[in-house]
């Protein structure tokens, strides 16, 4: 098993303006028959325990999450039931920071919208976590 430079949970310390995107490379770590998930969470302190202003969770194989947290509680999550992501299969996701809306392509294709509830000039940091092997989150 080859050393991963990206160890999960991944924190990174984001500014994210209007127009900025975050590019998350992985694979996911375990066939989607065990249930694997992606969580990427846009958090507005540099703590795991701050608000989140962009929840996305994965649940590889069956539906999409999306959802904030604020003042410590959950929100009202939205669901998808696209599927892009494909069973052990490198995936490329991108969220892109719309003035009114975050906006996430899978392999490039727009699959997923979420209108911000919390500014998103307040997050701070990005985590990347669960049952991912990633090989790049980056900042544009």
């Amino acid at each position: 098993h080859s050393h991963l430079p990206w160890q999960v949970p991944y924190k990174k310390t984001v500014f994210l303006p209007v127009g900025t995107s975050v590019k998350i490379q992985g694979t996911p770590s375990k066939s989607f028959s065990m249930c694997p998930e992606l969580q990427v969470d846009f958090h507005t302190g540099t703590q795991e325990d701050s608000d989140v202003a962009f929840h996305f969770r994965v649940y590889f194989g069956k539906r999409v999450v999306m959802n904030i947290r604020q003042g410590g509680k959950w929100g009202q999550e939205v669901q998808s039931s696209v599927m892009p992501f494909e069973n052990g299969q490198h995936f490329e996701l991108g969220i892109l920071v719309l003035s009114k809306e975050y906006q996430v392509t899978v392999n490039g294709c727009q699959h997923y919208t979420f209108p911000h509830r919390l500014d998103p000039g307040s997050v701070k940091m990005v985590r990347v976590w669960r049952d991912v092997s990633l090989t790049s989150v980056t900042v544009t």
